[in-house]
């Protein structure tokens, strides 16, 4: 069924160029688009009851390291920084191959989905025993979730002074063919496309100045974006400025990292300059809140880069270092953190989830994407507010507050992916099940 018709929600936060907010309103969604949204439309379709909740666009997670839901809370990396946390998970990795990563990406979709989220990007950087970025193509096209991967890479090992150890890179000839290879196989530029792939080398301490130029050479001679880690904490800074003589924003401009076909994961330490540089150039942030406190990294400067024209988005990152990819509990956290940081109105509810969808789309250069709108995808999370999350709340609409933290149903491309909270395209506890064998064998 690709027919639906949302009837009477108490409130749909729209998120549209007026940042429209409706009430006791019916959503159409049609062939992959909303079709029509007003009081009282006409039942077409398979109709969805929608009184006693919110509906908000789907969120959009701009990154994420998929792999990684087999690793979560490993002795030894939970209390580390992020240096020592890659050198103690980078051996567990190795061990990885296709299945692993197909399992690990199901189940990070699957939790995302559950969350509300309905794009959701990934960074792979690394490929042991056979594993291709296909493995976890395949896996967002089962789970039903739009998708927009990154070849990453890395290519500088230990025993060229890098942080990961030899067996996990690659030959650069071999990371840029391969890459050429998923653009020309999976990319897809059309309006409403459900996969569209990136270029992302590792970060500026994973691979070699030469590979980031080519890489950037590569990607806008294909007409695809590129990605990166950035100024991810105190560590990242002081080797860009002991390697490269400069802060990472001017590494990232020295390279052609920069422009609206880019953005970056992190950005805890942007300082004034870089944060001017982003917003000039259109360079885009993906914020990851809770990998960022899990990690020690520090608080990311959110509020100035807001105000300062930067395009930014949220990611859950990895579940090595956030443990969770609940994507509305993300949106929450970088609310109170901002607050934290500078005071208790520095971010309302209703921002951070923008942040969440709107600002996500605008990332990853998705127009089509991210707004309740005639004509836009139909990407829909309808958010239950009887639970017992939201009770006593004076104002439902304020989910982030409120909650709830996971969403009753939601809509990608106008076909139903969570109904009644549960996942209808694959069956999650048999997923479950194979992500413990999986797990099990690797702690063995």
């Amino acid at each position: 069924m690709t027919e639906f018709t949302i009837k009477n929600a108490d409130t749909i936060l729209t998120m549209d160029d007026g940042r429209r907010e409706l009430h006791g309103a019916d959503i159409h969604l049609k062939n992959g688009v909303i079709a029509a949204i007003g009081h009282t439309l006409p039942d077409r379709g398979e109709v969805v009851l929608a009184k006693g909740c919110v509906v908000t666009p789907g969120l959009v997670n701009t990154h994420h390291h998929l792999y990684q839901t087999l690793t979560r809370a490993v002795p030894g990396g939970q209390d580390a920084l992020l240096f020592g946390w890659l050198q103690t998970l980078y051996p567990i990795w190795s061990r990885f191959g296709p299945e692993e990563m197909r399992i690990s990406a199901q189940i990070g979709l699957a939790e995302l989905a559950l969350s509300g989220c309905s794009l959701s990007s990934d960074h792979l950087y690394l490929y042991p025993n056979g594993a291709r970025l296909d493995d976890t193509i395949e896996a967002a096209a089962e789970i039903g979730l739009r998708f927009h991967p990154t070849r990453g890479a890395m290519s500088i090992g230990e025993s060229d002074g890098g942080l990961p150890p030899d067996s996990l890179v690659e030959r650069e000839e071999d990371i840029l063919n391969d890459s050429i290879r998923v653009i020309d196989r999976f990319h897809d530029a059309t309006e409403g496309s459900m996969c569209r792939v990136g270029v992302a080398p590792c970060s500026p301490f994973s691979v070699s100045r030469e590979l980031m130029r080519d890489a950037a050479l590569l990607a806008r001679d294909k007409g695809v974006m590129l990605h990166t880690h950035l100024a991810e904490n105190d560590e990242d800074i002081s080797y860009s400025l002991e390697k490269f003589g400069c802060r990472p924003g001017q590494y990232a401009e020295d390279l052609g990292w920069t422009g609206d076909d880019v953005w970056h994961a992190h950005c805890v330490k942007l300082d004034r300059q870089e944060i001017d540089l982003f917003a000039r150039s259109r360079t885009g942030v993906a914020h990851c809140p809770c990998s960022n406190c899990r990690l020690g990294s520090g608080i990311a400067p959110v509020r100035a880069m807001r105000d300062a024209g930067v395009k930014v988005a949220l990611g859950v990152d990895g579940s090595a270092s956030n443990d969770s990819g609940n994507l509305i509990a993300e949106a929450r956290q970088s609310m109170l953190l901002q607050r934290v940081a500078n005071g208790a109105d520095a971010m309302s509810a209703r921002e951070a989830l923008e942040i969440a969808t709107r600002g996500g789309a605008e990332v990853l250069n998705r127009p089509d994407c991210g707004q309740i709108a005639v004509g836009k995808r139909a990407d829909i999370a309808i958010w239950d507010i009887n639970s017992i999350e939201s009770a006593g709340s004076w104002d439902p609409a304020a989910l982030l507050l409120a909650g709830p933290m996971k969403v009753r149903d939601l809509f990608v491309e106008s076909r139903q992916v969570v109904r009644g909270g549960n996942l209808l395209t694959l069956p999650l506890d048999v997923l479950i099940a194979t992500q413990q064998r999986l797990v099990s064998k690797l702690m063995g």
